[in-house]
C-alpha cells in the first residue's frame, strides 16, 4: 500500500492517479484560509489539499469534489482516518456540482496539459489534462459557487498560469497574489501560486519562494511554509 505520512494525518494514495507531490503541499499551505468558514476543493485526489486545510483551521466547513471513483475512495478512506472525518467528498464532476451555499475559499490543483502527448494511463490523463476540466470550466465553477469575497487559489507552472490569468481576467477575476516558486537557485521558476477573487485591487501581491538549497536541503522559508505538515522537518 502507498501511503504519505504527514504530522497529523495520512495520506493513502494506492488508487489515486495524482499522488502526493510538493505542488500540492504547496497550495495547501500557501493557501490564505483568514476568517473563511467554508472551502471547496475541486478535484480533491487522495483528499491532501482538503486536509491540510482542515489542520490549519479545524472550524472550517469543507467539501471535496472528485471525479474519479478510484480516488474519491482514496480520499474517503484518508479523511476517515483523520481527526476531521466531517470533511465530504462528493464524486461528481465540479460543472454539475451544486451546492445550496457560497463557498469563502476554493482551492485546486488543477489538471494543466492541454493538447500534449497522453499516456496509455486513462485515469492519470484524466488527471492531468485539461480534457475534463477546462481553465474557463474551473474559473465558471468557482464564480458559480462564490460570493464578492471569496477567493479561488490554484498553483500552475508558469505558461500556463499565463495563460490561466487572461483567462481569469477576460471572465472578471482579478489576481491577488502571486508567489514564484523556484525548486533550487540556479533553476527557474516553475511553478506560480496564485489568488484570484471577484473582488478589484489595486495591486498583485507578489513574493517568491525556492523549495531545496544547492545542496538538497530544505530553504528556510520553505520549512516555515510547510513545517507544521512535513513529517520529519
Amino acid at each position: 500500500m502507498t501511503s504519505f505520512a504527514f504530522k497529523q494525518f495520512k495520506v493513502q494514495q494506492n488508487k489515486s492517479a495524482m499522488k502526493v507531490s510538493t505542488d500540492g503541499i504547496l497550495l495547501g499551505a500557501w493557501a490564505n484560509l483568514v476568517g473563511a468558514q467554508r472551502l471547496l476543493d475541486i478535484g480533491t485526489g487522495t483528499g491532501l489539499l482538503a486536509l491540510m486545510c482542515k489542520q490549519r483551521n479545524q472550524d472550517l466547513i469543507i467539501d471535496a469534489v472528485e471525479i474519479d471513483a478510484e480516488a474519491v475512495n482514496d480520499a474517503r478512506h484518508n479523511i476517515s482516518q483523520s481527526p476531521w472525518p466531517d470533511i465530504m467528498v462528493h464524486q461528481c464532476a465540479i460543472q454539475v456540482f451544486e451546492s445550496n451555499h457560497t463557498f469563502d475559499c476554493v482551492i485546486s490543483n488543477p489538471p494543466y496539459f492541454n493538447n500534449s502527448l497522453k499516456s496509455p494511463d486513462k485515469q492519470r490523463n484524466k488527471a492531468r489534462h485539461t480534457d475534463g476540466l477546462s481553465f474557463s470550466e474551473l474559473l465558471s465553477a468557482y464564480i458559480q459557487v462564490s460570493h464578492a469575497k471569496s477567493t479561488l487559489t490554484v498553483i500552475l507552472p508558469c505558461s500556463e498560469a499565463d495563460i490561466f490569468i487572461e483567462c481569469g481576467r477576460v471572465m472578471g477575476l482579478y489576481l491577488h497574489r502571486v508567489c514564484n516558486v523556484k525548486m533550487t537557485p540556479n533553476k527557474p521558476v516553475s511553478r506560480r501560486l496564485m489568488e484570484f477573487s471577484l473582488t478589484s485591487c489595486d495591486t498583485t501581491l507578489m513574493s517568491a519562494l525556492c523549495v531545496r538549497n544547492s545542496n538538497n536541503t530544505y530553504t528556510p522559508e520553505y520549512i516555515a511554509l510547510c513545517r507544521d505538515f512535513y513529517l520529519k522537518m
